[in-house]
């Protein structure tokens, strides 16, 4: 691939924010509908597991206004939409496996009718056994699939040769996306049996697949259309396609538009959520605590059907030891089949919860040992050409770098004396701090999805669309598409649009997920771009009879050996159609160099890493165990950010997410597997009161990595694992209160945790 000829522009801003202002901006709910659309409501389960005796839909389709009501008997090719298992019926049929689980759709003139008749429909089980943990899942040997380990070294021989060993467990739970824009599709039967869906999904490739699957039909009769997303968070990769399938199915049926988009209530009932996972740790020390061995056994709750599940799982195992070097290792980990709704990608993506338990393990040898946890820390930080346990080695490592830059630029050791000071000071509120470094992979772990493609028109006016496989979700990869786009061809970026994400013009994508979409995509748009950039300074080439070398775009006019010629950006296009030069193209990227061997569980499955550390200050009132974050102080690997102001934006809202998944958000479902959790007064997500007082976040000074977009590194995912820090800010101003703290690590750290761990309860 060239080199941009120019230095990119690095701070075009959000082109979204304008029509987000003003409420302007177009989600499912907004699309213009054909006249006649009908409305859909979905008729669940209220049973976690049981046989289906008998379900009575007369009532509901005797109600003026009730269209029909379709049922897994309706489904003309397959009724199944597993993804990487073929384990999730659309509708159940027979037996239901998790309270939420879809049995049927209603549809009817009005969106309020369709409820209405889901009142009607009366439905009657022969109740089954219900499992809602990991650990019941693994007793009665529930799995979704076989459990997978990977191993460095020689872990059984190396504890008997440590000086420390300790074991304990933590429990880290589940977290709800609360995207603000629920799931939702909108689908318009066309001529010659073709649909049409637009759709609330990260995954526009995998809505048609599995809805040409289930209608029966080729998937170029189906098209799939996203102009952008109200949030997904990893929420609408796999459990977005669904819905969208259920109308395309009642499209077709009834050859009438049909939208469907949930309530907030039933989309909290019928979603999966972050995994919770139950795991049991050994951690072995030197004396001098080098981290010798660790072995660790993780229970991933995946719900009622696989989903993501194995995948997730896979990458926990990736990020177990986090950002330290560990020479022996032995991670395992199961994906437990449960009760509950299939549980599937978060940011991070299983990433959080494999770290967060090394962490904990750290915490627990720290604290029995009377160390400093950060004095363990950064004696094992990952160095230069060490080796994962998944096989790779680590090159370009910052992991160190980070670390000392925010020990001294955030001056550690004079905050630590400053919050020694204030606790001796003060009898009932007391402050405690943490470090937290992370190290992140950047790739989908599933080599054969690290692909994409771009097209690219050059209008002959002058102007240029482009469209991608990115979806955007509020990360800001349209606004960094079209600055590749201005800056290759040196134009204004009002003359650029980016398209809606779309199956008919960009075909067999990866979903937006990962980190990679603006690697990826932006990879690909930079091949395409430069490629037309070259035929067009071939034009100029013929014509002055001069060396392409001396041939540049610059503000829209094209210069020769540094001399501005009398051609413009538009009279340039002008020549190019006289010519007849293609002014289209469609370029493809395919990340090199990665690769991983599952037989052997080891390859090179990352591109690059992503690194930082962050400080995070707590004070806890320790009569009510209240919390509040003082501060969190972020050096952040953002490699070359070629538009700061937007990664700012994601490393913050990361950072919030994590910190309310570790301290908020908590997920709960009753014994019989209803979720309790079920509204916004039941389940607490951060809000403007819960922020820490101060957040600052200072680049790491590197060089950048070649493999990500212009040397700038992947930002969605990495920060929201700064969050876990904030757990142990607690748990460290908790344990000034009362030395003889017994440290848990059952994660979320709220309130009620805090009040019961102050006096031992």
């Amino acid at each position: 691939m060239k080199k941009i000829s120019k230095p990119i522009d690095r701070g075009i801003r959000n082109i979204d924010s304008y029509t987000h202002l003003r409420g302007e901006s177009i989600y499912v709910d907004d699309v213009n509908v054909r006249e006649g659309t009908l409305n859909a409501v979905v008729f669940d389960s209220n049973c976690a597991h049981g046989k289906i005796k008998n379900i009575d839909y007369s009532k509901a389709l005797d109600l003026a206004g009730v269209i029909c009501i379709l049922t897994a008997k309706d489904v003309p090719g397959e009724n199944q939409i597993g993804g990487i298992f073929p384990d999730e019926p659309l509708f159940a049929e027979g037996e239901v496996h998790f309270w939420g689980q879809p049995i049927a759709l209603i549809i009817a003139e009005t969106k309020t009718i369709a409820k209405k008749a889901r009142r009607l429909i009366v439905a009657d089980y022969e109740e089954l056994p219900v499992i809602t943990t990991a650990k019941q899942a693994k007793d009665k040997g529930s799995f979704i699939s076989a459990p997978r380990s990977f191993n460095l070294g020689d872990v059984d021989s190396t504890f008997a040769k440590c000086d420390y060993v300790f074991e304990g467990e933590s429990f880290s739970n589940g977290q709800e996306h609360l995207y603000i824009e629920t799931q939702g599709a909108y689908a318009e039967p066309l001529e010659n049996g073709n649909i049409r869906i637009v759709s609330s999904t990260q995954g526009p490739t995998a809505v048609q697949k599995t809805t040409a699957q289930v209608l029966g039909l080729p998937m170029h009769k189906i098209e799939i259309d996203v102009t952008r997303l109200g949030g997904g968070f990893g929420g609408k990769e796999d459990q977005a396609t669904p819905w969208a399938v259920m109308v395309a199915l009642a499209a077709q049926h009834l050859n009438q538009s049909v939208k469907l988009i949930l309530d907030r209530h039933d989309d909290l009932r019928m979603t999966g959520k972050r995994h919770p996972y139950e795991s049991t740790y050994k951690i072995g020390l030197s004396k001098d605590l080098k981290i010798l061995a660790y072995e660790v056994e993780l229970l991933q709750n995946a719900g009622a059907a696989a989903d993501l599940s194995p995948a997730i799982a896979e990458r926990t195992l990736f990020h177990a030891t986090n950002s330290y070097y560990v020479p022996n290792v032995k991670s395992t980990v199961y994906s437990c089949k449960t009760n509950l709704p299939p549980n599937t990608a978060f940011r991070g993506f299983g990433g959080p919860q494999g770290m967060f338990v090394i962490e904990s393990a750290i915490a627990q040898a720290a604290s029995e040992l009377g160390v400093l946890p950060s004095a363990i820390q950064e004696a094992n930080l990952l160095e230069e050409n060490q080796e994962f346990s998944y096989g790779q080695v680590a090159t370009k490592v910052e992991a160190k770098n980070s670390w000392m830059s925010a020990k001294e630029k955030f001056q550690l050791e004079q905050a630590r004396e400053k919050i020694n000071e204030f606790n001796s000071n003060s009898p009932v509120t007391k402050k405690g701090l943490a470090v937290m470094p992370i190290t992140f992979g950047i790739s989908f772990t599933n080599t054969q999805m690290n692909h994409a493609r771009a097209l690219v028109h050059i209008y002959q006016d002058g102007s240029i669309g482009i469209s991608t496989a990115a979806v955007e979700m509020g990360q800001g990869v349209n606004t960094k598409l079209l600055q590749i786009a201005a800056d290759i061809f040196s134009v204004n970026g009002r003359k650029v649009k980016i398209e809606s994400t779309n199956t008919t013009r960009v075909a067999n994508t990866s979903p937006s997920a990962a980190s990679s979409t603006a690697d990826l995509n932006g990879k690909a748009l930079v091949m395409a771009c430069e490629n037309l950039l070259n035929r067009l300074k071939n034009i100029v080439v013929q014509e002055y009879k001069v060396d392409e070398k001396t041939v540049e775009l610059k503000n829209e006019w094209v210069y020769v050996e540094g001399e501005k010629t009398e051609i413009t950006w538009e009279q340039l296009i002008f020549k190019a159609m006289a010519q007849r030069v293609a002014l289209t193209e469609n370029a493809h990227y395919a990340t090199p160099i990665i690769h991983f061997d599952k037989s052997k569980e080891k390859g090179h499955p990352f591109a690059y890493h992503v690194y930082g550390t962050a400080i995070v200050t707590a004070t806890v009132d320790c009569l009510r165990g209240t919390y509040e974050f003082d501060s969190v102080k972020i050096v952040h690997d953002y490699g070359k950010s070629m538009n700061p102001g937007i990664d700012l934006g994601q490393v913050e809202g990361a950072l919030i997410q994590g910190i309310g998944w570790m301290t908020l958000e908590e997920i709960s479902y009753a014994d019989n597997g209803r979720l309790l959790s079920n509204a916004l007064s039941t389940y607490k997500v951060p809000d403007i009161y819960s922020v820490p007082k101060e957040v600052e976040v200072l680049p790491l000074e590197t060089d950048g990595n070649d493999m990500a977009i212009l040397k700038s590194k992947a930002v969605g995912e990495p920060p929201l694992m700064y969050g876990i820090g904030a757990y142990f800010a607690i748990q460290n101003a908790m344990k000034a209160f009362n030395p003889n703290y017994e440290m848990k690590f059952h994660a979320p750290m709220t309130p009620e945790k805090v009040l019961l761990g102050l006096y031992n309860r």
